[in-house]
């Protein structure tokens, strides 16, 4: 059952969703990293960046995930912060676990370098 409280999906928590396919009409259930913050939040909306498989050909900007039990990973993973999707909560099927501070400073950090300027 999709989790509909806004409120708790803070920045860095690894959650499940229907992650929107690029080139298709489609989607697959696949973890990914909330990456937006309260005045998102506050608008109805999460922004995730997807996280993949690390046996997937690599993309520009990958960053791998170190600690896999605490982002709730069981198989070697990258977050992939060059795919992102702005989605409404209730898409969120459940959160399985969190990015160390490394890792989610990494990926805010590759995700403003990617936007351009300020």
């Amino acid at each position: 059952m999709p989790i509909s409280d806004r409120s708790a999906f803070t920045p860095g928590a690894v959650v499940v969703v229907p992650f929107p396919y690029s080139d298709r009409l489609a989607e697959k259930r696949r973890p990914a990293v909330v990456v937006s913050g309260g005045p998102v939040a506050e608008s109805g909306f999460v922004w995730i960046a997807m996280i993949t498989s690390a046996r997937n050909a690599a993309m520009p900007g990958d960053l791998p995930i170190a600690d896999l039990p605490q982002a709730g990973l069981v198989a070697a993973s990258v977050i992939r912060p060059i795919k992102i999707a702005c989605i409404e909560p209730s898409r969120i099927l459940r959160q399985i676990g969190v990015l160390n501070a490394d890792a989610a400073d990494a990926t805010f950090t590759s995700i403003r370098a990617m936007i351009g300027p300020n």
